[in-house]
């Protein structure tokens, strides 16, 4: 699925799709777009890439969305599951590079200002009733097709 299909999809099934709003969506395409036009040395050089930067944007979204295998997003986009890999790896760094999607590390949610409110589930072991098994229900079978050993 490539982002020209989706990309014409309303604000709410685009979320449901991606898992991201598509304000979101376009702000993600945006970090990417910048930091690949920073670091190309040649911008009207080289081969066009088969997948646009929304497209890869979008095979990351799909993978952590769907929690579908690398295998099965290379062969929907016709491109080799070592390639998908390297497009998910790269998206994320690029991601996390730029402070709007940068999760806070544990030190930051250890902070005092930080109120979490814990709830707690007792999910222990309770015994379950089994019916008994009584000798009367069980009917001996004799088995005729085993062979007896004459010595």
């Amino acid at each position: 699925m490539l982002y020209k299909d989706i990309g014409s999809l309303p604000k709410e099934k685009f979320k449901r799709l991606t898992g991201v709003k598509k304000d979101v969506f376009v702000l993600m395409l945006e970090v990417i777009d910048n930091y690949k036009f920073s670091i190309r040395k040649h911008p009207s050089r080289g081969a066009p890439p088969k997948l646009s930067n929304a497209d890869k944007l979008l095979l990351m979204l799909m993978y952590y969305r769907e929690y579908r295998s690398q295998f099965h997003i290379g062969i929907t986009y016709g491109i080799s599951e070592s390639r998908v890999c390297e497009i998910i790896t790269e998206t994320e760094s690029i991601l996390i590079s730029d402070k709007r999607f940068h999760l806070p590390g544990k030190k930051e949610l250890l902070k005092p200002e930080n109120n979490f409110e814990v709830v707690l589930v007792d999910v222990t072991e309770s015994p379950v009733e089994r019916p008994k098994k009584s000798n009367a229900k069980i009917t001996r079978v004799k088995r005729k097709d085993t062979l007896k050993k004459h010595n």
